[in-house]
């Protein structure tokens, strides 16, 4: 085991103890941060993402940044937008930047903001970059944004457009804590209500994070999970190719080449988290819900007889073998 994987063993392990009874949401959450990808969040209001997000900041020495996001919001709000300010004697434009440009953005209530400001929020998850008044500025490395959206509540929110959707690398699911961890919690943040909230004892660097990022590079994956990986995102474009299920009946639209690319990449950081040097299949399996549950759109079969996209998943899983 590498120091690197000890010391995200080591988050994983303290953000457990920070936002309790979310073992496998915080594991998802690391996943992306070691693979360069943006994450969904979707759960109910109180259920600690904004907390989650905070948290991974404080442990990773990344510098935060958070959005609001409200109908009324404008593309400038956050990006950054041209000010006039004086230089040498003279006025001038010069850009102050705006939230986006953090290492981790929170981006709260994501489906509350209009096309426009989606539309600039898409530029800097896919390109890295915002642009303002015909000037293209880069982010900071490494930049990841984690997106909340509550799963009940419609009045004044947007449906997010597919291509965005699409650029999110996982959506993880955010549940309520059971009675025991509902406990815990409770006792928690009254000691932190006495105790003033203490420095993260040895975070991980910047540094330490991108040379995570460059040894999961180095994880090997063969062939045969290459075509397994293939195979499950051809399932769910082309299920006729399995009759036996009931696939081609639920599916109306499958996951597109960037869940191909998305579930390679999540295999191998999980792979590597878990101390090993290879991919193989459980490791697909494992990451396959997230990656693959918000690129599936259901039929109205589907819908009428109560499914979701993750059992969707679950029936591609049971379907398609490793060759």
């Amino acid at each position: 085991m590498t120091a690197s994987q000890a010391a995200f063993q080591r988050l994983i392990q303290d953000l457990q103890n920070e936002v309790l009874g979310q073992a496998e949401l915080i594991q998802g959450v690391v996943i992306a941060l070691l693979s360069g990808g943006n994450v969904l969040l979707e759960g109910l209001p109180g259920t600690a993402k904004t907390r989650l997000a905070i948290q991974l900041a404080r442990h990773v020495s990344a510098s935060f940044g958070r959005v609001q996001f409200t109908p009324d919001l404008l593309p400038s709000d956050i990006t950054g937008t041209e000010v006039l300010a004086r230089e040498q004697q003279q006025q001038q434009l010069v850009f102050e930047p705006g939230p986006l440009f953090h290492n981790i953005v929170l981006a709260d209530e994501i489906n509350r903001a209009p096309a426009k400001v989606q539309s600039a929020l898409l530029e800097a998850m896919q390109e890295q970059q915002v642009t303002v008044a015909g000037e293209s500025y880069p982010l900071p490395q490494p930049f990841m944004v984690l997106a909340t959206q509550n799963p009940i509540e419609q009045e004044g929110t947007y449906l997010l457009p597919e291509a965005q959707i699409d650029r999110f690398m996982l959506k993880l699911l955010v549940s309520r804590p059971d009675e025991a961890h509902e406990l815990q919690i409770l006792k928690l943040l009254r000691k932190q209500r006495v105790n003033e909230v203490s420095e993260v004892s040895n975070p991980i660097s910047l540094e330490v994070l991108q040379q995570a990022q460059h040894e999961i590079t180095d994880v090997t994956v063969v062939d045969n999970i290459d075509r397994y990986i293939v195979a499950i995102v051809m399932a769910t474009r082309e299920p006729n190719r399995y009759p036996a299920s009931q696939l081609a009946q639920y599916i109306a639209l499958g996951a597109s080449t960037r869940a191909t690319l998305a579930l390679e990449q999540a295999s191998r950081a999980y792979a590597w988290l878990h101390g090993r040097q290879y991919v193989d299949p459980d490791d697909v399996r494992a990451v396959a819900h997230s990656v693959l549950r918000h690129r599936i759109s259901l039929s109205f079969s589907a819908m009428a007889v109560g499914l979701n996209t993750d059992d969707i998943v679950d029936e591609v899983l049971r379907h398609v073998t490793v060759v």
